[in-house]
């Protein structure tokens, strides 16, 4: 076996073997040498090498979001750990185990104006959950400092930081170990608490008749079917889900935006429940925390083992468990209550689901259209990500089949990575994945696609209506050079030409039967990686979606 001579190397690779942190994504460099030589020496790890910094820890961060363990990215000293920085702010707030190791110069070699350095310690304080800055020499306070990061990334679900200091030569090599690392256990992080008595609590929820269950981001097969067919059967209990969720029940509300966006001020007085219980990541639709904000529920719940945002301002209570856990303690006290709340609300979904069918006879071809086209064609248990931005929202309001997965880096809903992130998660869960990106999410990050580990069966859907249209969505859209340039950043860039460098199949769509070919072309192919470019009507895209909500009524 080859071993990298410098001690402190020894030291960080022998506790990521111990600790089961196996997952290694390398940006190639100089200062991290030591480290590169001994994770890719070891056939223990698997080792990723992505050149581009920000490309590199975003496909480690769709790796651990797979696989629910930590994933390392290894880098250099400089600016490419700055590059980690936005995957770290997604990890810290979606709860994904990253651990972050960056080279560095030693102390003493800090602000002299040697190069590639920067002030690396706590570089990433505001959103680290820990933050191990290492001494150059290998030592047991070093030992406790590296365990405690990965202890906390496993039991604290998100990203730490690794810094280590390494003097030249970098890349001198030995045969056996020189260090005897120390291990902990780290069962201590990671205490079991009794749930507290939920009397109370069903006492107040037995008392109300509007119980609504918000759902955000959700690992799939995380609540149990016994729980999901007991609140689906009480008639006070309204369960509305989003497409992250992966939470599914024919008589849960799967489509929030398509349901409210026509409600009046005494629809909302009427709908707004009583309890609000909340479990998951963010929530996608503005126009439910525009709501909750408004119209108050008496008590918010937030079930969560780790944190509770006050989303709504509005938070009473945070039960710091798992949600399975939770309900399958708390409902066995609850009973049923006489309440017309579902009722309404499922009155309502049918109407809203009959208007969307017959708008679709007749809508032009359009991102409304070829969303509606391209999720109802998505092949059985095959897994969808998706980008942020319109690409998140158009998928909202369409029926997705509930053996699909679906997952979108919704932390900080950034564009930034979002490719990265779906390639990594390909690597990872050995499905048929489909990404689908609005094109300047996909044009931010195409670098993504300079990556040798790219899945033969990884499909990319790119909406290309030649622009950021998530601003012709939103308010104050005004179609002026400023609003062009500045905002929509008006672009006639295509994917052509990176398909071919990168050795992708591509496929153009311009109108609904060219949609329906390319769909047909875009899945048999199972020996390379496709993208399928859909085109669509830049002026007409935010018309079409604004009438769509008009008819629903």
């Amino acid at each position: 076996m080859i071993y990298p001579k410098i001690p402190l190397a020894q030291s960080i690779i022998q506790i990521c073997l111990a600790k089961g942190v196996t997952d290694i994504v390398i940006s190639p460099g100089s200062r991290n040498a030591p480290l590169t030589i001994g994770f890719a020496s070891n056939p223990d790890f698997k080792c990723y090498s992505i050149a581009d910094e920000r490309c590199a820890v975003f496909f480690a961060l769709g790796i651990a979001q797979q696989i629910r363990r930590p994933v390392a990215v290894v880098c250099t000293s400089g600016s490419a750990l700055l590059n980690y920085y936005p995957a770290v702010a997604e990890a810290f707030y979606s709860q994904i185990p990253l651990i972050v190791i960056s080279a560095d110069r030693p102390q003493n070699k800090i602000d002299i104006g040697d190069g590639q350095t920067i002030r690396q310690e706590n570089v990433f304080a505001n959103h680290s959950l820990y933050n191990a800055n290492l001494t150059e020499e290998a030592s047991k306070v070093n030992d406790h400092k590296i365990n405690d990061a990965i202890d906390t990334a496993f039991y604290k679900k998100g990203p730490v930081h690794i810094n280590a200091p390494f003097e030249e030569p970098l890349y001198e090599t030995v045969s056996e170990l020189s260090v005897d690392v120390m291990t902990h256990n780290f069962a201590s992080l990671n205490p079991i608490t009794p749930l507290e008595d939920l009397t109370a609590f069903a006492d107040i929820w037995n008392q109300s008749t509007k119980k609504l269950v918000l759902v955000g981001v959700n690992d799939p097969n995380l609540i149990s079917d016994s729980t999901l067919e007991t609140l689906a059967k009480d008639e006070s209990v309204v369960v509305m889900t989003e497409r992250t969720s992966n939470l599914h029940h024919p008589d849960f509300i799967s489509n929030i935006d398509t349901i409210i966006t026509p409600f009046t001020d005494a629809d909302f007085e009427d709908f707004c429940p009583e309890i609000l219980i909340t479990f998951g990541g963010m929530i996608v639709s503005k126009r439910i925390k525009a709501f909750l904000r408004k119209y108050n529920p008496k008590q918010h719940w937030h079930i969560d083992s780790l944190r509770a945002y006050d989303t709504f301002g509005i938070l009473t209570k945070h039960f710091e468990v798992n949600p399975n856990t939770f309900f399958e303690t708390f409902l066995p006290h609850t009973k049923s209550v006489k309440s017309d709340y579902f009722a309404k609300m499922n009155h309502i979904k049918n109407i809203r689901k009959e208007k969307q069918s017959l708008f679709l006879k007749n809508t032009p071809f359009s991102d409304f259209l070829a969303f509606d086209t391209i999720i109802k064609s998505l092949p059985k248990d095959s897994q969808l990500q998706i980008s942020n931005s319109s690409a998140i929202r158009y998928a909202q309001l369409m029926e997705i089949d509930t053996s699909i997965e679906v997952f979108c880096n919704r932390g900080t809903s950034g564009i930034d990575g979002s490719t990265s992130t779906a390639i990594g998660a390909a690597v990872a869960n050995n499905k048929p994945t489909v990404f689908i990106s609005g094109d300047v999410s996909f044009l931010y990050d195409s670098n993504a696609l300079w990556n040798n580990y790219i899945p033969d069966n990884f499909k990319i859907i790119l909406i290309n209506n030649g622009g950021g249209g998530i601003f012709r969505i939103l308010p104050g859209h005004q179609q002026t050079a400023v609003f062009n340039t500045f905002f929509e950043t008006t672009h006639h860039l295509t994917a052509e030409h990176l398909a071919k460098m990168y050795g992708f199949k591509y496929i153009i769509a311009t109108d609904k039967i060219s949609l329906k070919e390319g769909l047909q072309q875009f899945y048999p192919q199972n020996n390379q990686p496709v993208i399928l470019e859909v085109f669509t009507p830049t002026l007409e895209n935010d018309v079409v979606l604004k009438q769509f909500f008009k008819e629903l009524v």
